[in-house]
């Protein structure tokens, strides 16, 4: 199990059982054995199915857990996503936080399909942020890649990102992007944010290899990739939805980053029902 899920997972069964399930144990024998189905009650794209499982056999390895689906299958209302069967305490008692993680990932990677689904036959891909629930971000990244969707950099660590408050302590974009050119892994790509036309001449002046739209109306966006025109990678950023999506990516940017991806995601519907 990966080290990370595994603190996760203990953490989350510890918050929610403390001592013990009151109400298990006031009302269920401890031998008492049952059979479970998780369904889906509504279309989705479905992730974190193995995070699910990981957390019933974290708490009883007796459990056993079937699948009848995969990470990234399209699962139509109604059917039926994997059987348990085992104790039943057990059972109940890591009912809720494998549902609030399947629930939680399977809403991220189908808001993700709809996005990627929006920009349909046009070069645009659709990207994560850093705008990610603390502690949840490896799962909810992987939940875009299943959805469809790429990864921005993971954290402040594998990415030069020259934000406006990186370029107001600089001083300048010119200034910024020469001490990070300077200072950081040569291997590490450098994006500068921008939000007018100025400072776009300006970072390709600096040579960024990425730059980023930043809250840009359509028209000078297109503008904006007009003037880069290749020389670098373009993204567009601010005010992404379901809505605008499709106009964002007819522009001709490269990528299109969305917090609402992970942020915003409403948990799927799925359910855990005693037989």
């Amino acid at each position: 199990m990966d080290h990370n899920l595994k603190k996760l997972i203990e953490h989350a069964l510890s918050e929610d059982l403390g001592h013990g399930d009151a109400t298990s144990e006031a009302t269920i024998r401890p031998e008492s054995l049952s059979v479970a189905a998780m369904l889906a009650k509504q279309d989705l794209v479905l992730a974190g199915l193995d995070a699910a499982r990981v957390v019933f056999l974290y708490l009883d390895p007796g459990i056993k857990f079937t699948s009848f689906a995969h990470d990234g299958d399209r699962v139509s209302a109604g059917t039926e996503i994997a059987k348990l069967s085992g104790n039943t305490r057990a059972l109940l008692a890591a009912e809720r936080v494998a549902l609030n993680l399947l629930q939680h990932l399977s809403g991220i990677a189908t808001l993700t399909a709809k996005y990627v689904e929006q920009v349909k036959g046009l070069k645009a891909e659709v990207l994560d942020t850093r705008k990610t629930l603390p502690g949840l971000r490896q799962l909810e990244k992987y939940a875009v890649k299943i959805g469809g969707g790429r990864n921005h950099r993971f954290g402040l660590y594998d990415g030069v990102l020259i934000k406006d408050n990186h370029i107001k302590a600089s001083g300048s974009i010119t200034k910024a992007v020469e001490n990070a050119r300077k200072a950081a892994h040569h291997l590490l790509k450098i994006e500068v944010e921008t939000s007018s036309l100025d400072e776009v001449r300006e970072a390709l002046l600096a040579q960024a290899e990425i730059i980023m739209l930043d809250n840009m109306p359509l028209g000078l966006m297109r503008e904006a990739v007009a003037l880069i025109a290749g020389k670098a990678l373009v993204e567009a950023s601010g005010n992404v939805t379901l809505e605008t999506v499709r106009a964002i990516a007819e522009t001709g940017v490269d990528f299109i980053s969305s917090g609402s991806l992970t942020h915003s995601a409403p948990a799927a519907d799925i359910s855990m029902k005693i037989k």
